[in-house]
């Protein structure tokens, strides 16, 4: 089948015209979250009335804000270490366990990843308040570590698994046949094709914790982390301050994407590059 010059020009409008409106749709909020938070004046209102870089400055004098970042920063933390955990755990359950059933345990485990966040935190919320009657606790940081868990690790399974489905199972068998051990196997050729994967989804369900809002303001309780605060202080006292403050958070978290894919294509070329070698050292 040919293209005539006409078509192919349409095709490359079209294709070229929906990237350009979906990058659009990106990133314009972003540009208005930079352009707001160097506007002079108080209130985030047009037109502008000069540009000052005096919000980032108001940023580190905010009294609160140093205990939400550190509660944002330990809520990110616990959760990328257990939801990776879990989800690489699950990935290879699901993936190389023969079990019963083992579709329908799948589809329960990953189902959050299909329920809009704000159910998720209701139902959360309700199910720690039904509890908290009956042991007498309160909500705060360690509710909202379960209820990111819950959310993340599915994201982090499914991370894993689709790094474990392109997983060359021959050099495993191979590996084997030479004599290598379960484990062996497993610390040798299996992690090292699969650590790509865990830490793509180790930073996924970092990222995925430190931005999110929804269960957060469900769970948190009286603990402050960086969405509630900005909320609330969008809320009542709307400020150049919190637009300069997604900003900064934006900035590192870019960055971080960007550093975890080039980590993540070099380790992946690294392991598949030095697979050779592996299966007859661990035969030895």
């Amino acid at each position: 089948m040919t293209w005539s010059k006409l078509e192919l020009t349409a095709i490359r409008l079209v294709l070229y015209g929906s990237l350009a409106a979906a990058l659009a749709l990106f990133y314009l909020p972003l540009v208005t979250l930079l352009v707001f938070s160097v506007r002079e004046g108080r209130y985030l209102v047009l037109p502008f009335d000069g540009v000052t870089l005096k919000w980032y400055a108001a940023i580190f004098e905010h009294p609160d804000l140093p205990e939400a970042a550190r509660n944002s920063l330990l809520l990110a933390v616990i959760t990328m270490l257990v939801s990776t955990t879990l989800g690489t755990l699950l990935a290879l359950g699901l993936q190389r366990v023969r079990l019963r059933g083992r579709t329908a345990i799948g589809v329960f485990v990953l189902s959050p990843i299909a329920m809009p966040q704000l159910l998720l935190g209701v139902i959360l919320l309700l199910w720690f308040a039904m509890g908290a009657n009956l042991f007498d606790y309160s909500l705060g940081l360690w509710s909202a570590a379960i209820g990111h868990i819950v959310y993340t690790m599915p994201f982090a399974a499914v991370v894993v698994g689709v790094q474990l489905a392109g997983l060359d199972r021959s050099v495993e068998e191979a590996a084997a046949d030479c004599g290598a051990t379960a484990w062996e196997i497993y610390r040798d050729i299996t992690l090292p094709l699969l650590w790509p994967g865990i830490l793509s989804a180790a930073i996924f369900s970092f990222l995925l914790s430190w931005s999110n809002f929804y269960i957060s303001f469900n769970l948190a309780g009286t603990s402050s982390v960086l969405p509630t605060f900005v909320y609330a202080g969008l809320s009542y006292n709307s400020s150049p301050l919190y637009p300069a403050l997604a900003t900064l958070v934006l900035i590192p978290m870019a960055i971080l994407v960007v550093a975890a894919e080039a980590v993540r294509r070099r380790g992946a070329a690294r392991a598949h590059g030095s697979i050779a070698a592996a299966v007859p050292e661990v035969a030895t």
